[in-house]
């Protein structure tokens, strides 16, 4: 079939990611080849000290980015989308979106109207569940990340929040999106390992922790027990629902896309990353680097003991794994890259953002491998795997450091993955786990070489990129809805991946230089001792 046919005959499949900046709707065909794409730039805000996107963003990115795809088809292939094969959504883990009773639903009323949220979505990116997190952790013996819905939960306890006791339905992003799509409350596994953690073996949450946490607030006297406010557990490959009238209305305002296609279970943005990256079996992994960056290393065990730098979640499939998730990744080198910009059309010269980028990523390599002692903080927000609380963006140097821009655009380089460099160091130094291959997809590795070396060096472990790696989320949750509806031969995940998907494709593979990463171990040394002073900088500025 040609792209047009597989349109129009409702074979295409769709993929939706709602990423930090973006949101983002991939069109694939029979083959998971895209074939056609739409997109919608979008921003948190900062509202009464909580990161947060409003409901009313969320839909008219969603509209918006769908839109897009839809006049990007007509441009490209003359034809509507009408009907599709399945659907996938995807989006940034973790958070609180916490719905009650509206009190007003009539009969037959769409999915979803019957319960409106309590209080405005509470992203990952937010760090004031500290309290909860470190008492959850305890009482679980297990580390609970401050990002997790669990500890936004409790926090919301903890605080004396009023809504708490009204709560009859608590999921993330992708979950809602979905709910409201199908009016099926289900999760993939891999995204509801973020809210609570879930057992490998029933693939569903932890019922030992599950008590525990009911023990603890019983005293509050909720009507509610915990397992009733969750979304079911899910599967990749397990039915989640289809596409209703007012789902398909919802995400196609000019009513050309007909209800009735199934949905696979809705994923969190690091499940994805997984699929996308074709690091799902045990021993492989992937690093995610955009606004935000985080690792994924497929486990063949638990580990000895948890550890704060550690986040255990799982595959799509339910398979344990070990994440480490850093909150700041590219937006400060992306503010320094602007400057550059800034100087360039004060000079007339046309601007081109990737020749920039491109260019000084480039001279960056011909910097020290230490970066010349010069070293650089990116903590738009906080950075718990670092143990801060709050951020503060900075550059630090000594009057005797070797200030230039090579060094100065290769620290912020460094910068990007050195919290990522804290927690794996943990998991290859002290854990002693073996990883086959690594990964690498996000908007740092858009610079061919320069992303992998860095990375390389870091973790001092050979880095692939594959060509589909720039296709992100969106096509690992397409990849995921065709799994649902593609999956002939009833294999496994790992497998249908490796088979079907990638055919035997490990991408290109960068070793790391020895130099670089003696260079990177000195920086990290100094990075380390150089944490007071970001400390003393969030003690004494607003």
């Amino acid at each position: 079939m040609t792209a047009k046919e597989t349109i129009e005959s409702g074979k295409a499949i769709l993929g939706i990611e709602f990423g930090s900046t973006r949101i983002k709707a991939v069109l694939i065909d029979q083959e998971n080849k895209p074939i056609a794409q739409g997109d919608h730039e979008w921003e948190n805000q900062l509202v009464d000290g909580l990161w947060t996107y409003s409901t009313e963003a969320i839909w008219f990115g969603l509209e918006d980015a769908y839109a897009n795809l839809r006049k990007n088809v007509l441009a490209e292939y003359d034809c509507e989308i009408e009907h599709l094969a399945s659907i996938g959504i995807s989006a940034m883990m973790h958070g609180y979106m916490a719905f009650g009773p509206t009190g007003t639903a009539s009969k037959g009323a769409p999915a979803g109207e019957a319960e409106k949220i309590l209080v405005p979505f509470r992203t990952w990116r937010n760090t004031n569940t500290g309290a909860a997190a470190a008492e959850l952790s305890k009482l679980f013996n297990y580390n609970i990340p401050l990002r997790w819905s669990i500890s936004h939960l409790y926090q919301a306890i903890l605080n004396g929040e009023e809504h708490v006791g009204d709560i009859t339905y608590l999921t993330t992003l992708a979950g809602y999106i979905h709910w409201r799509l199908t009016g099926e409350k289900v999760l993939g596994v891999g995204d509801a390992s973020g809210m609570i953690p879930v057992d490998p073996e029933t693939k569903t949450y932890n019922a030992e922790m599950v008590k525990k946490f009911n023990d603890l607030v019983a005293p509050k006297g909720y009507s509610w027990k915990l397992e009733d406010i969750l979304p079911k557990s899910l599967s990749a490959g397990e039915a989640a629902g289809t596409l209703t009238e007012h789902g398909a209305h919802r995400l196609d305002i000019s009513g050309h896309l007909k209800g009735g296609c199934p949905l696979c279970p809705p994923e969190g943005d690091a499940g994805t990353g997984m699929v996308a990256t074709n690091a799902v079996k045990q021993r492989t992994g992937n690093v995610s680097a955009g606004t935000s960056s985080f690792s994924m290393i497929v486990l063949e065990k638990d580990l000895s003991k948890p550890n704060e730098m550690i986040d255990m979640v799982t595959t799509p499939d339910g398979s344990l794994v070990a994440m480490v998730h850093c909150n700041n990744c590219t937006s400060d080198i992306n503010a320094w890259v602007k400057l550059f910009k800034e100087y360039q059309q004060l000079l007339g010269i046309p601007v081109d953002m990737n020749e920039i980028y491109g260019k000084l990523y480039n001279h960056a390599l011909t910097g020290n491998a230490d970066c010349g002692g010069v070293l650089s903080y990116n903590y738009i927000s906080g950075e718990p795997v670092a143990g801060l609380q709050d951020g503060r963006p900075m550059v630090v140097r000594s009057a005797n450091d070797k200030f230039n821009l090579a060094n100065f655009i290769r620290t912020n380089l460094y910068a990007t993955v050195a919290v990522l460099k804290l927690g794996n160091d943990v998991l290859f130094k002290e854990e002693k786990i073996k990883v086959d291959r690594i990964t690498g997809h996000g908007g740092l590795f858009k610079t061919p070489v320069v992303g992998q070396r860095i990375l390389a060096a870091a973790l001092n472990s050979p880095i692939s990129v594959m060509e589909t790696a720039g296709e992100g989320g969106a096509w690992g949750i397409a990849l995921l809805a065709s799994y649902l509806v593609n999956n002939e031969k009833k294999q496994n995940l790992a497998d249908w991946l490796e088979d079907v998907v990638f055919a035997g494709n490990t991408g290109v593979e960068i070793a790391p230089d020895p130099e670089d990463v003696a260079g990177f171990n000195a920086y990290i040394e100094n990075y380390k001792k150089g944490l007071a002073i970001e400390q003393a900088a969030v003690n004494n500025k607003k």
